[in-house]
């Protein structure tokens, strides 16, 4: 598998769910792990892409992190969309 050269930036990964035990959702992020994207593999594909890539399992500290912002700009009353809704 080929890995994302970006210096020494690191990458991170968050799994969000395993399916049927044989897929696994996730989220993968350069840098920043709270711009991602949400990505599926196989299970023997996700062990290869971690390998390959090097990433770092996002501590319980950053998801809560990343959540807490998801919120924010859903439910949150200082966002752009929740000014037009007034």
């Amino acid at each position: 598998m080929q890995s994302f050269e970006v210096g020494d930036k690191k990458k991170y990964v968050r799994i969000r769910n395993i399916i049927r035990d044989q897929f696994v959702e996730f989220d993968f992020a350069i840098d920043d792990p709270g711009l991602y994207v949400e990505l599926i593999l196989t299970k023997v594909a996700f062990d290869e892409f971690c390998i390959a890539n090097r990433v770092i399992e996002m501590t319980p500290e950053q998801c809560q992190l990343v959540d807490e912002d998801a919120e924010k700009w859903r439910y949150g009353t200082d966002t752009l969309a929740a000014k037009h809704n007034r």
